[in-house]
C-alpha cells in the first residue's frame, strides 16, 4: 500500500519532470520570438547576400547554348567560377571580367557534352551567394552548323562569294537567311542565293569592289532550321577584296589575256582541254591553292589516263575537278603551248617539275588570290554551273535574286 506521503512526493516529482521538459523544450525550440536574448533586446536573423547569381544554361537543361553559355551577377561580384566537364572532372578554361559581373569560356563549348558550372560571388557588405548547374549542350543530332569562306581577315579576289554549307537539310530558309547579313563599305547591294537545301552564297550585282571591306554577321544560335533543328554560331566575320584581277583564256587562240585593274598586265600561251575532253566556259573562280598536288583521273569519273603525284601551281576553278596548273610534262610529244589544247579539261601552263624557277606557272600563281576570276571562252563546251565551284556569276541577277528565301 502507498502511503499518501509517498503519493505526493511520486505526483510533485512527476511535475517536477514535466516542468523541466518544458523548459528544454523551450530552450531548444524557441517560441513565437524566435531569436530573443531573453533580455527584450529583440530578433537576430541571419542575413542573406543581395549578390543575385544567373547561370544561362538551366540545371537539368538538355540543348544549352555553345555560345551563349556563361555566368553574370546582379548586385555583387563575381569571386570564383569553375566549369568542367561533367564526369571527366576536365576543366574549361574561362574569365571574370574587369567588373566583376559576367563570366564566360575561353572557347566555344563542345556539342552534346554535359557541363557543371559552380559560381560564387559577394555583394557589397561580403556576404557570399552561390549557384550550380549542371547541363547538356545541343547534341549534333539536334542542331546544324555552316561551314563558311571566306575565313576571316583574309584578302580575296574580286569573284569572291561568301559560301555557307550546312550539315543538315535546312526547310527553313527564310528564317535562316535572315540571321546572315552581308554588307560591304562599298554599299553594294548582297543577296543571298539557295543552291538546294544545304548551300546559300551572297554575292552582290557585279563583282565587289576592289578594296573594298566585307562583313558578315552570323547570328544563328539557337535559330530553328528544320524540325527540331537548331544553329549554334553567332560570330562576325570579315574579309578585304583586294585588287581586281579578271583573266580570260581564250580557246581559239589558246591564250589567256590577264587584266589587273583594268590594265592587261601579261598575255600566256595556254592548253585547254582536247576535242574529247573539253574545258568549260564560263567565270570560274580561283577556291583553292596547292605550290604542287596529286592528279587521278580515275577521281573525276575517267580511267587510268593520268596519275601525276607532283602537278606544281595548281588553283581549283571547279569542285568537279577542272584546275588551272603548272605543266611540266607538257613538252613529251606536243606542240608548244599556244598551239593546241591538249587536257584532260583543265587550263595548262608551261612550268617545271618541282614547282621551282621562272615560269608561266609560277609567275601566274604568285599573282593570284582565291577568289580571283578567270573566264573562258571560245570552248566547244558548256558553260559550268552556278553550283560547280563558286562560280555563281554565272547566273544574271534575276536569277540570282530569284533563288533568295529572304
Amino acid at each position: 500500500m502507498t502511503t499518501p506521503d509517498i503519493a505526493a512526493r511520486r505526483v510533485l516529482g512527476a511535475c517536477a519532470a514535466l516542468v523541466v521538459g518544458a523548459l528544454t523544450l523551450t530552450g531548444c525550440g524557441g517560441d513565437a520570438k524566435a531569436g530573443d536574448d531573453g533580455k527584450g533586446g529583440g530578433k537576430s536573423t541571419p542575413k542573406t547576400s543581395s549578390a543575385k547569381i544567373v547561370i544561362s544554361a538551366k540545371d537539368g537543361s538538355t540543348s544549352a547554348s555553345i555560345n551563349a553559355t556563361g555566368v553574370k551577377v546582379s548586385d555583387g561580384k563575381l569571386t570564383d567560377v569553375k566549369m568542367t566537364v561533367a564526369g571527366t572532372g576536365q576543366a574549361v578554361p574561362g574569365s571574370i571580367s574587369a567588373d566583376g559581373a559576367v563570366w564566360k569560356p575561353k572557347e566555344q563549348l563542345e556539342r552534346g557534352t554535359k557541363y557543371q558550372i559552380s559560381a560564387t560571388a559577394k555583394d557589397s557588405g561580403g556576404l557570399t551567394a552561390a549557384a550550380n548547374s549542371i547541363f547538356t549542350t545541343v547534341t549534333t543530332a539536334n542542331s546544324f552548323i555552316g561551314t563558311y569562306t571566306p575565313d576571316n581577315g583574309t584578302t580575296v579576289g574580286v569573284g569572291m562569294p561568301v559560301s555557307f554549307t550546312f550539315d543538315k537539310a535546312i526547310s527553313d530558309k527564310k528564317t535562316v537567311q535572315s540571321h546572315i547579313t552581308v554588307t560591304s563599305s562599298s554599299g553594294q547591294q548582297v543577296v543571298g542565293h539557295w543552291f538546294g537545301a544545304q548551300r546559300l552564297d551572297f554575292r552582290p550585282d557585279d563583282y565587289w569592289k576592289a578594296g573594298s571591306k566585307v562583313t558578315m554577321k552570323i547570328d544563328l544560335d539557337g535559330v530553328q532550321g528544320a524540325n527540331g533543328v537548331y544553329g549554334v554560331q553567332k560570330k562576325t566575320v570579315t574579309f578585304t577584296v583586294g585588287r581586281s584581277q579578271v583573266s580570260t583564256v581564250d580557246a581559239n587562240t589558246q591564250t589567256m589575256t590577264v587584266v589587273r585593274d583594268g590594265q592587261t598586265v601579261k598575255t600566256i600561251p595556254v592548253s585547254t582541254g582536247s576535242p574529247e575532253h573539253t574545258t568549260y566556259n564560263g567565270k570560274m573562280v580561283i577556291s583553292e591553292k596547292f605550290i604542287q598536288t596529286r592528279m587521278n583521273s580515275q577521281t573525276v569519273g575517267l580511267g587510268g589516263e593520268y596519275d601525276i603525284a607532283d602537278v606544281p601551281h595548281a588553283m581549283r576553278l571547279t569542285t568537279s575537278g577542272t584546275f588551272i596548273h603548272g605543266n611540266y610534262w607538257y613538252n613529251q610529244g606536243n606542240p608548244p603551248f599556244g598551239s593546241a589544247g591538249t587536257s584532260h579539261g583543265c587550263v595548262g601552263l608551261r612550268d617545271v617539275r618541282g614547282a621551282q624557277g621562272d615560269t608561266p606557272a609560277k609567275w601566274f600563281y604568285d599573282s593570284s588570290l582565291i577568289g580571283d576570276v578567270v573566264v573562258v571562252k571560245n570552248s566547244p563546251d558548256k558553260t559550268v554551273t552556278p553550283d560547280n565551284g563558286l562560280n555563281g556569276w554565272n547566273m544574271s541577277w534575276s536569277e540570282w535574286t530569284a533563288g533568295s528565301a529572304a
